[in-house]
């Protein structure tokens, strides 16, 4: 699949309006261990994490993935990487976590961050 740059631009500008408008959710649960362990390892808040998401820019764009969970092959999930500054929870100074984002923007303009955790390897960016 062929992705530009404009491309990208209109998906987050469509993922920026959910987000702003509470019309997502971040993945969270005993399916999501990662997802958990960011918030319980680091002082986060849903309103920092929605802060993060807004500020995702097309540099910030890895890969499309197709979804493979049975009856969802027609889902497309976009996966982004970022740097950002926490406190971690026992510790004194922030740090530098290096985010792995992985959204799914459903038709009806819902978005499911399906992943929102600590890279657990290095990602490459399409447009850095």
């Amino acid at each position: 699949m062929y992705i530009t740059k404009e491309d990208i631009r209109c998906f987050l500008e469509k993922v920026k309006e959910a987000v702003n408008t509470d019309n997502y959710r971040i993945q969270r649960g005993s399916k999501r261990q990662d997802n958990n362990a960011l918030f319980l390892d680091y002082v986060i808040d849903e309103a920092m994490a929605k802060t993060i998401l807004l500020s995702l820019t097309p540099e910030d764009f890895s890969e499309v993935l197709q979804n493979e969970h049975i009856g969802y092959e027609h889902e497309l999930l976009y996966v982004f990487g970022k740097d950002v500054s926490l406190l971690k929870r026992f510790g004194c100074v922030d740090e530098i976590v290096s985010l792995y984002i992985k959204l799914n923007k459903l038709d009806n303009c819902f978005v499911i961050v399906v992943s929102f955790h600590e890279q657990r390897y290095p990602i490459k960016y399409m447009f850095k």
